[in-house]
């Protein structure tokens, strides 16, 4: 009764022929009931992750509900996939990656890819790609695409990049990278285990290297030439990346935005208070890179001097800071050079604060308080009474309900924040960094890998062990490590795991294979190698990429012996094959790109197909040249 109420409920609420009576089916096609039923529920899954009527992480959470109700697995099997290999090694390595970017090794490591590719988005994609690509060699892909993605985003948000545009390259490169030696994916681990039950020489460890190469190379190419037609067509939003938040835009409409000036050698050494560019320009000078000491002040006071040979970070308008460089003989430059890391939106921005009656600033001037030292922020503006003035307020004494528009980094607002000084108008977007626990963040992170790589214990266990040392030793306090878990992902892959266990113990894999096998009549090495690359790549996108290769290694091998193929290059195929998973995100690294890239199923559809049919043409043409 439960099974048909379920079938009912589900027929009449999706537009589909398939759920149709079993008894029905089995006696046209002569197949049984719970073929028919994993079917039916493959399509129901297929059906809503194309129209998106629910989102991803409900219709996993739909699938560990359904199968235990119509009986396809236990209950247990069901709710399994919560604690499986998988879902708890993304958990622990998305931690690891919040923790060394926390303590900023992650924004080091996007400088250092700024640095070397410049502005251009070819470049980036191709230096992202195959940095990511080769880590994910020798460490599992989900590791290393959730290592990466914290360093994504902030190239994406210094540059202006839109994020769709950097996170699917990566990812799929990640994926493939897993595919240059025996170690950087779970089924070419599995393989060599396989071929022992037929006693056929183990593959060593570089064996797959050929192959694997010439996949990254061609999946870095596919986005560098075609990137701008498969990927997403997402455009920075008009008011994504200004200095001055849309809200404040009106009120301050003196503000533009963020500029760097270079002090010749011609210039005659004087300070900030005798250059005096606010009084004078309606410019202010918000940091100060001393060239001779290396030395750089966000929020120079009115004694900083300015000396030939410095570099200065001014907020105005372009007419106004053109005749302040001109009047001084100062270089405009064309963008943030010196500055371009440490004042960019990601670090540092505009806010508003507002001066409360019990504010410590409440009846005392910003000269009398000494606000630049105190704080480390910069006042820009004063607004009182509703007139906004841009010069001589520092002298003046604050009341209730002053406005302060203040620009500095995001770490001295955060601190405000604590501290009975403004009540924030507008949001403070960054995060307080913990650079001091970098040293700790790397030891755990190379104490996670060292487990891994050397010792062999289970990824899972290596993983949290890195996640709990990094709590411990405070680079992530709990809070933070549970924030930074995406749960979507979690519970999106936890619930599509009972379905390919429900593809495997219902025999509809087996099934499937036999048939297609069967029906294609006589093979000869090379075709037998394009149907078992066929063969896995549909697999691996209903079944995981383990299940597939569980299934289909002896099924391959078999198949082989009996058209005189090599067996252990058709098990080869199985394994490199199955990372052929991109048309949808049911692979662990697709999946976890998809909530912070924005991505629906639609396309992985356009990136993923045109990827998957070049992945098995440049697998045959390595097959051919290599082998």
């Amino acid at each position: 009764m439960v099974k048909k109420a379920l079938l009912l409920l589900i027929g009449s609420s999706i537009p589909l022929t398939f759920f149709a009576d079993s008894a029905v089916v089995e006696e046209t096609f002569g197949i049984d009931k719970q073929k028919v039923l994993t079917l039916e529920v493959l399509v129901l899954a297929i059906y809503l992750f194309v129209s998106e009527l629910v989102r991803v992480d409900v219709v996993g959470l739909l699938m560990m509900v359904l199968l235990p109700l119509i009986g396809l697995v236990s209950p247990e099997k069901a709710i399994g996939g919560l604690s499986s290999n998988a879902v708890v090694s993304i958990i622990a390595v998305i931690i690891i990656g919040a923790g060394l970017d926390k303590t900023g090794v992650m924004n080091v490591l996007a400088s250092y890819i700024i640095r070397l590719a410049g502005k251009s988005k070819t470049r980036i994609i191709a230096l992202i790609s195959g940095t990511v690509a080769f880590i994910s060699s020798f460490m599992q892909n989900i590791g290393a695409a959730a290592l990466f993605l914290p360093a994504v985003v902030r190239i994406s948000k210094r540059l202006r990049i839109p994020v769709s545009y950097l996170l699917m390259p990566m990812g799929f490169s990640a994926i493939l990278g897993g595919t240059m030696t025996l170690v950087g994916s779970s089924p070419l681990i599995l393989l060599n285990d396989l071929l022992a039950m037929y006693n056929l020489p183990p593959f060593g460890l570089f064996s797959v290297t050929p192959i694997g190469v010439l996949l990254v190379i061609s999946g870095i190419l596919y986005f560098v030439l075609l990137g701008r037609f498969v990927l997403p067509k997402v455009s920075v939003g008009d008011d994504e990346g200004k200095l001055l938040p849309p809200e404040l835009s009106q009120t301050y409409d003196k503000i533009c935005g963020l500029y760097e000036l270079h002090v010749p050698e011609s210039f005659s050494k004087r300070t900030i208070k005798e250059i005096d560019a606010r009084r004078n320009y309606q410019v202010t000078i918000v940091a100060v890179y001393h060239k001779k000491t290396r030395r750089k002040n966000f929020a120079p006071h009115r004694d900083e001097t300015v000396e030939p040979g410095d570099d200065i970070a001014v907020i105005g308008c372009p007419e106004t800071v053109d005749r302040f460089a001109k009047e001084l003989g100062l270089v405009l430059k064309d963008e943030l050079e010196e500055f371009a890391d440490d004042l960019s939106p990601v670090n540092a921005g505009l806010v508003e604060g507002i001066i409360t009656p019990r504010s410590e600033l409440a009846g005392r001037s910003l000269n009398e308080v000494h606000f630049r030292r105190r704080y480390e922020v910069n006042p820009v503006a004063l607004v009182r009474r509703g007139e906004v003035i841009y010069a001589g307020f520092s002298e003046m004494k604050l009341v209730p309900g002053d406005a302060l528009l203040l620009f500095g980094r995001w770490e001295k607002f955060l601190e405000l924040k604590n501290r009975n000084v403004f009540a924030f108008s507008t949001e403070i977007k960054g995060e307080i960094m913990r650079p001091e626990k970098a040293k700790f963040a790397l030891f755990w992170f190379g104490v996670a890998l060292l487990l891994i790589l050397v010792f062999e214990v289970k990824l899972s266990i290596a993983l949290l062990t890195g996640a709990l040392g990094m709590i411990l030793s405070r680079v992530l306090s709990i809070d933070e490590a549970y924030q930074s878990v995406d749960w979507m992902t979690v519970f999106l892959l936890a619930g599509l795991l009972p379905l390919g266990i429900a593809f495997q113990e219902s025999g509809t894999a087996k099934f499937i294979a036999e048939s297609i096998v069967s029906g294609v009549g006589e093979l000869t090495p090379f075709t037998l190698y394009l149907l078992i690359a066929l063969l896995t790549s549909f697999f691996t996108l209903v079944v995981s990429n383990v299940g597939a290769t569980v299934l289909l290694v002896p099924l391959s091998v078999d198949m082989a012996m009996e058209v005189g193929a090599d067996p252990r290059l058709a098990a080869l195929v199985v394994g490199v094959s199955a990372s052929n998973t991109f048309i949808i995100p049911t692979h662990q690294v697709n999946a976890l790109i998809m909530r912070p890239g924005g991505y629906r199923t639609v396309d992985y559809l356009r990136a993923g197909g045109g990827m998957t049919v070049l992945f098995i043409a440049v697998l045959m043409v390595a097959l051919y040249l290599f082998y």
